[in-house]
C-alpha cells in the first residue's frame, strides 16, 4: 500500500522505493528516505532526528521538519504573549484528511489542523491549517495552507524548520552571498553576507531576508540537495554547535555534527491575511 496509517503516523511509499513518515503529532515529517540519483542501491535517510527526541506526543520533535506557526521564535507581540517558542502547530495532534495523489509520479496526502481549546486559549484568532506532503522518487514537497475563516485579519508567521542530515563541518549553503541577514548569535545585528558558501562550523542562527527562494546544500562526494520555496521570503540557517547544542536536553551527543538546518519561512516578518482569504507556503526538496 502506498499510504499506511496507524494511530499516530502516516507513511508514504513511492513505487521506486522512497518513503516518508509523518507523525500526526505536529504533522512532523520524521523520516524521508530517497535513493541517490547517482545510482545508490537503496534509499538513504535524508533528515536528521535526534535519538533523544520525544516521539510519543509529549514534546515537539528535535529534528525532521517541524512546523512553526503562528510565530517563529519567542513571542514578539503582546497578542502572542501566551504562545510558546515557535507556536503550537508542532505540538498539536493533526487529523489525516485524505490521499490526494497515488500514481507512478508520486504519493500525496493532506493533514488538517483546526483550533483546539488549548490553542484557542493562547491564540483566539480563527484559523484552519492544511498540510500537503507529496513524495516523488527523488523529491519531497511540503505545502502549508493557512485559511482565515474569521471576520478580522489573521496575523501570523510560518516556517518549516527542516533538519537536513549531513556532516555539519563539511556542508555549505549557496547562494546567499550579498543578502542581508539577521545574526541572532550577534545580538540580532544586521549584516551583509560576503561568503560564497555559508557553513555552520560554529554556532549559527542567521535569518536571510528577501532570499531568492532557491538554495543548494552540498559537500564533496555527496548528492546536492536543492531547496525551492514559494511565499517564504526568508530562509534561516541554523546549527547550535557544541556550546548551544549541549544545553538542549533532547539533542543526542554530538548530534549537531550530523545536520544543517535550512528553513524557509516568514522569520523576519508577519503575514496579514484578510478575512476569508488563504495563503500557501511551499518547500520543495530535490536530490540532484
Amino acid at each position: 500500500m502506498p499510504v499506511t496509517q496507524t494511530e499516530s503516523t502516516v507513511q508514504l511509499i513511492h513505487p521506486k522505493g522512497s518513503s516518508v513518515e509523518i507523525l500526526l503529532y505536529g504533522a512532523t515529517v520524521v523520516s524521508w528516505k530517497s535513493a541517490s540519483v547517482k545510482g545508490a542501491a537503496s534509499p538513504v535517510e535524508r533528515l536528521f532526528v535526534s535519538s533523544k527526541s520525544f516521539l510519543d506526543g509529549s514534546k515537539p520533535v528535535r529534528g525532521g521538519i517541524p512546523i512553526c506557526f503562528p510565530i517563529f521564535g519567542p513571542p514578539q507581540r503582546e497578542e502572542h504573549s501566551k504562545l510558546s517558542q515557535h507556536g503550537f502547530a508542532r505540538s498539536e495532534v493533526w487529523t489525516f484528511d485524505r490521499v490526494l495523489l497515488d500514481d507512478d509520479a508520486g504519493v500525496s496526502v493532506k493533514l488538517v489542523l483546526n483550533p483546539s481549546p488549548a490553542a484557542t486559549a493562547k491564540f483566539p484568532n480563527p484559523f484552519k491549517l492544511s498540510y500537503v506532503v507529496t513524495l516523488a522518487e527523488h523529491q519531497l514537497s511540503t505545502d502549508l495552507h493557512v485559511e482565515n475563516p474569521g471576520p478580522s485579519t489573521l496575523t501570523f508567521q510560518a516556517l518549516l524548520h527542516t533538519y537536513h542530515r549531513g556532516p555539519a563541518q563539511l556542508a555549505a549553503v549557496t547562494p546567499l552571498k550579498g543578502l542581508t541577514y539577521i545574526d541572532k548569535v550577534r545580538d540580532a545585528g544586521r549584516f551583509t553576507e560576503d561568503r560564497e558558501a555559508v557553513d555552520v562550523h560554529k554556532f549559527t542562527d542567521s535569518v536571510y531576508v528577501d532570499a531568492p527562494g532557491k538554495y543548494h546544500i552540498g559537500w564533496e562526494g555527496a548528492d546536492t540537495v536543492e531547496i525551492k520555496s514559494k511565499n517564504f521570503n526568508d530562509v534561516v540557517v541554523w546549527n547550535p554547535g557544541p556550546v548551544a547544542g549541549g544545553k538542549l536536553a533532547d539533542m543526542e551527543e554530538k548530534g549537531w555534527d550530523n545536520f544543517i538546518c535550512v528553513e524557509p519561512g516568514t522569520a523576519s516578518y508577519f503575514v496579514d491575511l484578510e478575512a476569508s482569504k488563504s495563503w500557501i507556503g511551499q518547500q520543495v526538496i530535490t536530490i540532484l
